[in-house]
């Protein structure tokens, strides 16, 4: 599947999409985009849904970052992994695909490609809960906010909120017919086209239909195939409706569509052995290579898509809440394991094509409480089946005979042999929860909290192998015959904690979380009996402490919070590398024991009118404290040693200036620096998987009218061209992954609205 073609049916059928709707709300009222608010020399407030009701930030006891959907568009944040350089406290960890990528919060996040391991950061987007951490990494759309729930969040969102979770929001559609496009263009051929039609479509109904499109050659060259990789061609659509059923009645439904086929890669080698270096010339490892010989066309065609329906009712002062979802992901992804473009007698050829299919149906029940009583809550029961079916195969090239070579590095082959190994392997897991949280007002002033969830799991899987070869061959273990194997466990989580208004302008708040996180099992392509990868994996559990402080100073110019938390983890479930015949794997085991602790600041000072700062930091020590090496393998001494993912240090400052100018239209600077520590990718704490400290410098420059609803901007990423990995795999040949501002890039946006 070609990614050129698949842009090019995705164009004209997101325009013929956006002309239908906005047909259909031409007998609308007509009324031109209400222009935004003059400038206010006062913080906005900020609103979250992190108890399941929409509150105020500062009276939430709960540490939180959230960035508004325009902040995410201005500056050319699309998806999750460019988001985490926004955010200190969070974390991303890169792959060839999706499937093998994942969130961390605090320094504490789950590293597997096994269907069997659900994620320990838990995404939720409009209420719905995504099963698999991969879902969670494809492109944003028509987002109203991104919050980040920090530390355990296990009594209102679920066992796998354990370190934290995403709580993406959406734009409700509007009353009034509003419509908008806009597009941006940067450097390196990377083009998107973004639009959207929001209004009444009857009396009792509101609708919204956003679509985008992009496409990004990529910034890594492979000079084997002679093209550009490690980029994207992506297409989805969101639609959205609201009917007002009664009076006590909504119903919202939403539906999406994304499609996206990426030139993943491996990665370009930072370190290898000779014998690698020079297969793979004239590309040369190091820290800032960004070339690859392959002779795999490597890439993900990836789609995901769901379905959603949540009903609100009031009965009396109570508002009853049932959300009730169907999702679906399918995955395909080809690799070049090797790196090489052949295969030698010194290097065998891999590549691998692995296939998923994945589906979940979600079902939450819930009933909230009127606030401002004396007890004040939320209860409710929440319903997961998820299930994942894998395939895939391995093919080996090796030689069979050698030909004379004056290169002692590489000796090339009189003939080959071509083996491969095909594994098929799924899961199926049910998670049934029943929950509740009150807050307890003892005065005006001082309240009490107090939240407990009960969890029972029942997680199933099978696999089986066929290999054309009895024995191990590189990267593949011989056959193994049909297995199934079934576990089920309870587990208990919760929350109690107190919070006190020392003014009307500042909260204190402490609060004691314990976390659970089911069940695993490790299936995967070379799952192994002798491993122990039949036997389940025990449930990590967490238990946290946190002691924060939220203030709104100088008359609601200076925004303050605080945070201090503490966290440990017993039965922390990690990969650990491995090798197969010579060639490294990973195994997934209960690691044993690790903590996180630290300090957290986000601040946000409105100077003047025009002129505003804001920023956050994370100070934390996220360590092993005891951990358990895995049967037949040799491990270091980890004792103490980093989480990997979990920079001890990370911040980020924001200013921005906004400035009325000729005929009401406004000058917009901005500028953001982010900086973290030394980072270490890998739990074996190998010195090759460390990324050395680093700090980036982004700005923009627009002109806006607000009354006419246009805007233009000039947009620079890594100004200071400064090189970094988000990935670094294990081994003596390392291989890095490359972010997309990897290198200083410049582009310009343009949005009207109308």
């Amino acid at each position: 599947m070609k990614p050129v073609t698949r842009s090019r049916r995705a164009l004209p059928a997101l325009s013929t999409i956006a002309a239908l709707v906005a047909a259909s709300f031409a007998h609308a009222q007509q009324a031109p985009a209400p222009a935004k608010s003059e400038a206010s020399e006062q913080l906005e407030k900020v609103t979250v849904t992190a108890t399941k009701r929409e509150e105020s930030l500062q009276v939430v006891p709960i540490a939180i970052t959230v960035l508004s959907g325009d902040q995410l568009e201005l500056q050319n944040l699309n998806n999750v992994s460019t988001i985490t350089q926004q955010i200190p406290s969070m974390t991303y960890r890169s792959n060839a695909s999706n499937k093998d990528q994942s969130l961390f919060i605090r320094g504490v996040g789950t590293i597997s490609t096994s269907p069997g391991v659900e994620p320990t950061v838990s995404t939720v987007v409009d209420g719905v809960v995504y099963a698999r951490p991969g879902q969670a990494t494809l492109d944003l759309v028509d987002v109203e906010r991104f919050e980040v729930l920090r530390g355990p969040q296990g009594t209102l969102f679920g066992k796998n909120a354990s370190a934290g979770v995403i709580n993406i929001v959406t734009k409700r559609p509007s009353a009034q017919t509003e419509r908008y496009v806009d597009a941006s263009y940067y450097q390196g051929n990377e083009w998107r086209i973004r639009g959207g039609v929001s209004g009444t479509l009857s009396k009792d109904f509101l609708g919204s239909v956003n679509a985008y499109t992009g496409k990004f050659d990529g910034n890594v060259r492979n000079i084997a195939l002679n093209q550009d990789v490690n980029g994207y061609d992506r297409w989805g659509i969101r639609a959205r409706g609201e009917w007002k059923a009664s009076r006590d009645v909504t119903v919202t439904f939403i539906g999406d569509y994304a499609n996206a086929d990426d030139t993943g890669s491996r990665g370009p080698f930072v370190r290898s052995s000779a014998s690698i270096a020079d297969a793979i010339g004239p590309a040369i490892p190091g820290l800032e290579n960004r070339q690859v010989a392959t002779n795999v066309k490597e890439r993900v065609e990836d789609t995901n898509k769901g379905l959603s329906a949540q009903i609100d009712w009031n009965v009396g002062k109570h508002t009853v809440t049932s959300i009730t979802a169907q999702r679906w992901w399918d995955n395909v992804q080809f690799q070049d394991i090797d790196g090489t473009p052949g295969a030698w007698n010194q290097i065998a050829g891999l590549s691998d094509r692995g296939q998923l299919e994945s589906k979940a149906f979600s079902q939450e029940l819930r009933l909230a409480s009127p606030k401002g009583g004396a007890f004040d809550y939320v209860a409710g029961f929440f319903y997961m089946n998820t299930k994942t079916d894998e395939v895939y195969r391995r093919d080996v090239v090796r030689c069979n005979g050698t030909l004379p070579s004056l290169n002692p590095n590489l000796t090339p082959c009189a003939a080959f042999l071509n083996d491969n190994g095909v594994a098929t392997y799924g899961t199926d897991g049910k998670s049934t929860s029943f929950f509740g949280e009150g807050t307890i007002h003892f005065s005006k002033v001082m309240r009490g909290i107090v939240g407990l969830r009960y969890t029972m799991d029942d997680l199933s899987y099978y696999h089986s192998r066929v290999s054309t070869q009895a024995a191990a061959i590189p990267g593949v273990r011989p056959n193994r015959p049909n297995t199934t194997g079934s576990t089920d466990e309870t587990g208990t989580s919760g929350r109690i904690g107190g919070q006190y208004d020392i003014s009307k302008d500042v909260m204190g708040y402490a609060t004691y979380s314990r976390g659970y996180k089911g069940p695993a099992y490790n299936a995967f392509f070379n799952m192994n009996e002798a491993g122990n990868d039949d036997k389940a994996l025990a449930p990590e559990e967490s238990k946290g402490f946190e002691l924060g402080l939220k203030s709104t100073l100088m008359n609601n110019r200076l925004r303050v919070n605080v945070a201090y938390f503490n966290t440990d983890y017993t039965g922390y479930q990690a990969n650990y590398p491995d090798l197969v015949a010579g060639t490294v794997v990973t195994r997934f085991i209960n690691a044993g024991d690790v903590s996180t602790k630290g300090f957290e600041l986000d601040f946000d000072f409105k100077a003047t009118k025009e002129l505003s700062f804001g920023g956050a930091l994370t100070a934390m020590k996220a360590r092993v404290d005891k951990f358990n090496c895995p049967t037949g393998a040799t491990c270091p001494s980890l004792n103490g040693q980093p989480l990997p993912f979990a920079p001890d240090r990370k911040g980020v400052v924001r200013a921005t200036y906004v400035t009325p100018i000729m005929s009401g239209r406004r000058l917009e600077l901005g500028a953001d620096y982010t900086w973290q520590s030394q980072t270490q990718y890998d739990l074996s704490t190998s010195t090759n998987t460390i990324q050395p400290a680093y700090g980036i410098v982004n700005g923009y420059i627009g002109l806006s009218d607000p009354r006419s609803g246009w805007r233009v901007a000039l947009v620079g990423k890594n100004l200071g061209d400064k090189s970094y990995s988000q990935q670094l795999l294990p081994g003596a040949n390392t291989q890095r992954s490359v972010p997309r501002d990897d290198e200083r890039y410049v582009g310009v946006t343009a949005r009207y609205e109308f």
